[in-house]
């Protein structure tokens, strides 16, 4: 193999979460052509790979909507792989009811706060200085059971799982926004890449991307199986549930609808004073 020739490494960095593995099964098991790229997974929570994006650290990652603003001189958005709340999302659980108006007053458990799920529950409550704990997401549930906090945002798998906790939803922020937005999904996750690699790199990746959820898609069944390892003990009937929410056609491309949704909620969010700075949001 000639210098020209040797693979060029692409660092994927993503959440070990079902519908993320799901979405690089057919990259991982090389059930498509990877043009020359080897692809190389990093797997970690969505915070950390926040935090990494303000370093430039991954060609290729994951990253919270919320984030983007702060990564948008190093990372451009790529087309595929978004993960949209479409009338459902993050939700504030907690062991017993209460009205929404007493949110302002509890400690709330949050998975980080540069994640779309925090910003959504800033643009809700109105207010950026809310009482409020960042706890791994994994803990958010058993810190509510355990009355360490008085309420959980809660993310990924949780949002199926929390009732079978004994614990009760307050607000889903997914379809609080799907409401008074007249029907746009609640932008949460995108995969971003490293401008640096140049025009020609971003969109060869940005189709190999593309071409492994629609593989995935269509072959469904053999792609759920690899991604219920990464499902934290549901059953396949409730992972294929939880997948089928965050990978679809939102997912292949965000569409008209999925484009509006980021720009109006990041509008929102600078207008508010939220985020320091709007960004201009380009698609590769």
């Amino acid at each position: 193999m000639t210098p020209k020739e040797e693979k060029k490494v692409i660092h994927v960095a993503h959440s070990p979460d079902s519908d993320d593995a799901f979405m690089f099964y057919a990259i991982n098991q090389k059930k498509i052509d990877t043009k020359g790229y080897e692809f190389v997974d990093v797997l970690s929570d969505i915070e950390t790979l926040n935090k990494k994006a303000l370093e430039g650290v991954y060609e290729v990652s994951a990253i919270s909507i919320h984030a983007f603003p702060y990564v948008s001189d190093k990372y451009a958005l790529l087309s595929s792989g978004a993960s949209m709340g479409d009338n459902y999302g993050p939700m504030i659980v907690a062991k017993e009811p209460f009205d929404i108006s007493q949110l302002k007053n509890k400690k709330i458990a949050v998975p980080g706060t540069l994640t779309s799920a925090f910003l959504a529950l800033e643009l809700f409550l109105d207010d950026k200085n809310f009482d409020y704990e960042v706890i791994n997401f994994d803990d958010i549930i058993p810190a509510v059971k355990k009355g360490k906090v008085d309420a959980g945002l809660i993310i990924h798998e949780g949002q199926l799982t929390y009732q079978d906790e004994g614990l009760v939803c307050i607000v889903d922020l997914g379809k609080w926004w799907y409401e008074r937005t007249g029907g746009l999904p609640l932008p949460l996750g995108g995969n971003v890449i490293r401008k640096d690699l140049g025009e020609e790199t971003m969109k060869e990746i940005s189709e190999i991307l593309r071409e492994s959820i629609k593989y995935s898609l269509a072959y469904r069944d053999e792609a759920v199986d690899y991604a219920l390892k990464y499902a934290r003990g549901m059953t396949k009937d409730k992972a294929d549930r939880f997948i089928g929410m965050y990978v679809n056609d939102l997912t292949v491309d965000y569409g008209e609808r999925g484009r509006k949704a980021i720009e109006l909620f990041l509008k929102e969010a600078y207008e508010k004073g939220f985020i320091d700075n709007f960004p201009e949001i380009k698609f590769v």
